[in-house]
């Protein structure tokens, strides 16, 4: 069994920055691959960024590209997503996953979330 706590989320001004970390207990974190995940009041949760579990791959949606980076600390079982150039339309509640494959990623642990509100 995994645990994974969020931290970082809070309010920024457009162009601002954010870190996120995603901290998990309980297993072998870098058995995991670990995504990170977005939902916005009225629309369907989005994936937004992943990583694999040596580290080694990435993956980002269209949207962020070039704005926000995943890393990952295995020494720490912490996973990062650093947000840069914010924009209002980047609010949401940010929540990470576990996923023990990566071609197919299919979360088997979540976090509680954490709010991440953009101002224009």
């Amino acid at each position: 069994q995994v645990q994974l706590v969020e931290s970082g989320g809070g309010l920024v001004q457009a162009g601002g920055s954010l870190r996120l970390s995603c901290a998990a207990s309980g297993g072998t974190f870098s058995r995991y691959a670990v995504g990170w995940f977005r939902q916005a009041p009225g629309k369907e949760r989005q994936f937004v960024a992943g990583i694999h579990g040596s580290g080694g791959s990435t993956y980002y949606t269209d949207s962020v590209k070039g704005r926000f980076t995943v890393s990952r600390d295995n020494a720490k079982n912490t996973v990062y997503l650093q947000m840069n150039s914010l924009k209002p339309e980047d609010t949401a509640v940010y929540s990470c996953a576990a996923s023990r494959g990566w071609t197919n990623f299919e979360p088997v642990y979540w976090g509680q979330g954490t709010q991440v509100t953009v101002s224009s």
